[in-house]
């Protein structure tokens, strides 16, 4: 793990720091949000000020640990054309869910109204209690890998452990939005069809993709994979899941390579999928090395990783046949739908053209064309064979 970055920047896509989309938060800003909750004046009780004593380097949000006398917070702000009060009030009772079935899931605050978020301006916040363990990841980026086959392994029971908390949790699936995940396209008759309607919906993609042969690329390189997927998907029970199972969204009970879980948080991408959808979304955020993809056209795959997270998930919750099944053609297009997401964010929030291309050509497309390559198929046949033994 390395060190906090540089001041004032953050993750970018790549492997370089990049300035960041949204202005840090300040402790004047927070002190007034804070302001908001049951007993905490705009000074604190004993008249102290609110500090931000980190930031996080997460690129799409500002975010970071909030000190005031001898309490601390975890904060979030976001802009409200990437999360609203309502989609926030998703991710926070289904948190809420996992917690009341004993998942260790920092409490979200409430307001003196009850709400679990602070409306100010053109922006959306919410507080948390700050999870318990060491924050070991908390400056790696996406698309890194665990730093040890035991962390996979913990990380892993630690899925199977929420998966089966999470059920009986009945939301309806949230709808296509910015940095939103879901299962639409995949399962879809249609997917095409879905991903025009999604599309007219939602225009600043709309405009991006009108630009863009996507109906040719995506026949090209997607559709073969999604029939498949969606084949296997149709005969499985639909849960929520995390959306975005990566060691640094865990907290760790020691900095050894044995560590165990000790918290989960961070549901920005929680939906209603499938369990098989979010495993694969587990082993796709960080087994595979997708950094070295846009730099050199060859992303390694730590198999040992993929190993130790399956071994660990079904320790606790074994996959039944037509799951097993189902991973290797899931995760070929696990990502597709947060894809063309993050795709809207950077082409009409941050209006930011490269970065959007990124997403669609590397990302969207580049992910899927990999798992058709020769290094991709190794791992698809690894995973069939998992599942032909088990």
């Amino acid at each position: 793990m390395s060190g906090q970055p540089p001041a004032g920047l953050v993750h970018g896509m790549g492997k370089e720091l990049v300035e960041p989309d949204w202005a840090p938060l300040t402790g004047d800003e927070v002190s007034a949000v804070l302001s908001r909750y049951p007993g905490r004046a705009a000074d604190g009780p004993s008249g102290d000020r609110a500090v931000v004593a980190w930031s996080s380097p997460r690129p799409m949000s500002a975010a970071g640990l909030v000190s005031r006398g001898a309490d601390t917070v975890f904060v979030k702000r976001h802009h409200v054309r990437v999360r609203s009060a309502a989609q926030l009030a998703a991710e926070h009772a289904f948190a809420a869910h996992l917690r009341a079935q004993g998942l260790p899931v920092p409490a979200v605050w409430h307001t003196t109204a009850g709400r679990t978020t602070v409306d100010r301006g053109d922006f959306v916040y919410e507080v948390h209690e700050v999870a318990p363990g060491i924050d070991l990841y908390r400056d790696a980026m996406s698309w890194t890998p665990f730093t040890s086959a035991g962390h996979a392994w913990t990380a892993g029971a630690a899925l199977a452990r929420l998966h089966r908390a999470a059920a009986g949790f009945g939301w309806p699936t949230r709808p296509p939005a910015v940095l939103m995940n879901s299962c639409d396209v995949i399962t879809a008759a249609d997917p095409l069809a879905v991903v025009a309607a999604v599309g007219r919906r939602r225009p600043g993609l709309g405009r991006y993709l009108a630009g863009r042969d996507w109906r040719g690329d995506l026949t090209r390189d997607l559709l073969p994979a999604a029939r498949r997927a969606s084949q296997l998907l149709g005969a499985l029970e639909r849960r929520w899941g995390h959306g975005d199972w990566h060691p640094s969204n865990l907290t760790w009970d020691t900095a050894g390579p044995d560590a165990e879980v000790t918290a989960v948080f961070d549901f920005g991408l929680a939906n209603r999928t499938f369990a098989v959808h979010d495993l694969a979304l587990a082993l796709e955020r960080s087994t595979i090395a997708w950094l070295d993809l846009a730099e050199c056209g060859e992303a390694g795959v730590d198999i040992d990783a993929v190993d130790a997270l399956l071994d660990g998930y079904q320790a606790l919750r074994p996959l039944g046949p037509a799951e097993a099944a189902a991973l290797p053609e899931v995760l070929p297009v696990v990502h597709v739908e947060y894809a063309l997401s993050e795709i809207e964010y950077f082409a009409d929030v941050v209006a930011s053209p490269a970065l959007a291309d990124l997403a669609y050509d590397t990302y969207l497309i580049g992910h899927t064309r990999w798992f058709a390559g020769q290094d991709g198929a190794a791992v698809l046949d690894h995973l069939r064979r998992r599942a032909r033994a088990s």
